[in-house]
């Protein structure tokens, strides 16, 4: 029987997206934020920028291979600002702030329609409510979620950042389970990727896997191996409700 239901973040409990205005504002954001803190960029802000994207690219490039992500204070020192001929030991004491700043700011985020409501229903329909998310930042999606004025719904938030597991790896996944005492069977994720929940989701043995789509999925989903398929579609958080209605009416 389902009893849990998992959220991922990004893309799923909220619209997310970036395009050049939110690049540009977060260039700029950087520069003043190391700026405040006695770090001083010598080149200019374009050439700063291509190499903080080539920095994030080495980044991305290590951790979506290896499924697993490193703290603030390994990323920023070590790959987003290696470059730059800055303090290491310094950046790596204002790496969560530089963290949730480029989460915030780099990122375009609002809550879907209707999330509120749909937790609320799931909430008094007894399921136990939990986020798995990839972040590589320690504190940004409790704070967005404070924000929002959902995090109370929540059981448990499990971050990469805290695990050093980053979805599709099942031992995030795991951990989730531990701390809220569910049975992967009995649990529902839902996610906006194929090749981070959808497939992470099934190789952990959860009783069903729902993609909602975002503006990042087809970015994100372009090489995934069609074998890892969801067991339901939706196009907006309440469509939820209905699935997990007929699962029931079917058992």
């Amino acid at each position: 029987m389902l009893d849990t239901v998992q959220f991922d973040m990004g893309g799923t409990l909220e619209d997310i997206w970036y395009n050049e205005e939110t690049a540009e504002r977060a260039a700029r954001g950087l520069l003043d934020l190391l700026e405040q803190h006695g770090l001083t960029v010598s080149c200019g802000q374009s050439v700063f920028w291509e190499q903080v994207q080539q920095g994030v690219s080495r980044y991305k490039a290590w951790s979506e291979g290896a499924a697993l992500e490193k703290k603030p204070e390994e990323i920023w020192p070590m790959y987003y600002l290696a470059s730059l001929g800055l303090s290491d030991e310094k950046v790596g004491e204002i790496a969560e702030e530089l963290a949730d700043f480029w989460e915030v700011t780099y990122y375009h985020r609002e809550l879907r329609p209707g999330v509120r409501e749909t937790l609320e229903a799931l909430k008094t329909r007894g399921y136990k409510l939990g986020v798995i998310s990839n972040t590589a930042s320690l504190y940004s999606v409790f704070n967005v979620l404070e924000h929002y004025g959902i995090r109370d719904y929540f059981q448990d938030v499990t971050l990469s950042s805290v695990t050093g597991y980053r979805k599709p790896h099942p031992g995030i996944f795991q951990i989730s389970l531990r701390q809220m005492q569910s049975k992967p069977e009995n649990c529902v994720y839902v996610g906006d990727t194929r090749s981070r929940d959808i497939m992470g989701a099934k190789r952990a043995g959860f009783g069903l896997a729902v993609q909602i789509g975002s503006a990042l999925t087809a970015q994100k989903d372009i090489s995934t191996d069609p074998y890892w398929q969801p067991d339901a579609r939706i196009t907006s958080i309440p469509e939820l409700l209905d699935v997990l209605a007929a699962r029931d009416d079917a058992l």
